[in-house]
């Protein structure tokens, strides 16, 4: 899956509002949403936009409205480290790119990624072409996970030289 001219518009009408915006706008479609809680391909419960947690009611059907702001609160930290881990300049776009990856990923895993690490030396292609290296869940490729980080990617790119 490539980026959508509909995603697209979504991300550059976004960007006003700087990466967290871009990213929350991103996330729906690369995660989907599902309304009632179920296990993930590694088997943990989520709901929404990929919300996972012990706050989970497993017997719930959540709203739009509860799933969205599940999303503007869970995207917080991931943003966070994302200003804290970046010691080089970067657009708007690669910052929400990599919020969306440590959404998918987790937080300890991108602060120790090699592509953090390119990117902090300087290597800006280079850490965003990483991102199609993490495709694997449970030690088994997901096509899923390939279109999510060509999304990731081509965002990640967008407005480089």
């Amino acid at each position: 899956m490539a980026l959508t001219s509909s995603l697209r518009n979504k991300i550059i009408g976004a960007a006003v509002g700087g990466a967290l915006a871009i990213a929350a706008a991103m996330i729906p479609t690369l995660e989907g949403v599902k309304y009632k809680p179920y296990q993930d391909v590694v088997g943990v419960w989520t709901v929404c936009y990929g919300h996972t947690g012990s706050d989970i009611v497993r017997s719930k059907t959540y709203t739009e409205a509860e799933c969205k702001a599940m999303l503007n609160k869970d995207l917080q930290p991931f943003a966070r480290s994302v200003d804290k881990s970046v010691k080089v300049p970067a657009t708007e776009y690669q910052k929400a790119a990599l919020i969306t990856f440590s959404y998918n990923v987790g937080i300890s895993a991108f602060e120790k990624s090699t592509l953090l690490k390119d990117l902090n030396a300087g290597r800006y292609k280079q850490s965003c072409e990483g991102l199609k290296k993490w495709t694997y869940a449970g030690g088994k490729q997901w096509q899923g996970l390939i279109n999510r980080r060509e999304v990731e990617r081509e965002v990640c790119l967008m407005g480089q030289p």
